[in-house]
């Protein structure tokens, strides 16, 4: 399941599609059938990305994509208008361990929608890119440093320069004008 890219954004139904960044937000495609592009500000909107996003449980927090891998699995997922009881009762089979007090009804509700969106779509059924760092290791190439090479040393620049400096510090700086008295 690769949920890189997609994001909620508060206040906005639905899921969208990050296509670009610009130096004030992102510029958005929703995941309908209308295809909608936003520019969403990051100043004024909040971004959750859907692989980042994790559900309250009383061990370790549980990820959004094994909940929808879970659900993937389920026979029945109910309609995300149905009922908070049976919506609970729903997410007692596909996340067990969520801690019902912090998991409200509305959280439950969102969830069910994004899945309904998802679960028609090709990247929902496509692994996520594999990071670099999975990658073979390639072995690093051993650097080379070049040898310095000496230079000449002009001696006519050098004896200006010092000549330079001897006549700057003889130099004595100027005294600070006094103001007449009027």
């Amino acid at each position: 399941m690769n949920l890189h890219g997609i994001v909620a954004v508060s206040g906005k139904p639905g899921l969208w599609k990050a296509l670009a960044q610009n130096k004030t937000g992102f510029i958005l495609e929703s995941l309908d059938a209308q295809k909608t592009k936003l520019v969403a500000n990051l100043s004024t909107a909040k971004l959750a990305a859907l692989d980042e996003i994790t559900i309250f449980s009383y061990d370790e927090d549980i990820l959004l994509k094994d909940v929808f891998e879970r659900m993937k699995a389920a026979a029945n997922v109910p309609d995300a208008k149905a009922d908070g009881n049976k919506l609970r009762q729903f997410f007692r089979e596909v996340a067990p361990d969520h801690d019902e007090e912090k998991v409200y009804a509305s959280d439950m509700k969102k969830i069910v929608s994004w899945y309904a969106i998802l679960k028609d779509m090709p990247l929902f059924s496509e692994e996520p890119p594999a990071v670099a760092e999975e990658a073979a290791p390639v072995a690093p190439e051993p650097v080379v440093e070049p040898e310095p090479v000496a230079e000449p040393v002009k001696a006519k620049p050098a004896a200006k320069k010092a000549k330079a400096e001897a006549t700057v510090t003889e130099e004595k700086p100027k005294a600070p004008k006094k103001k007449k008295a009027e």
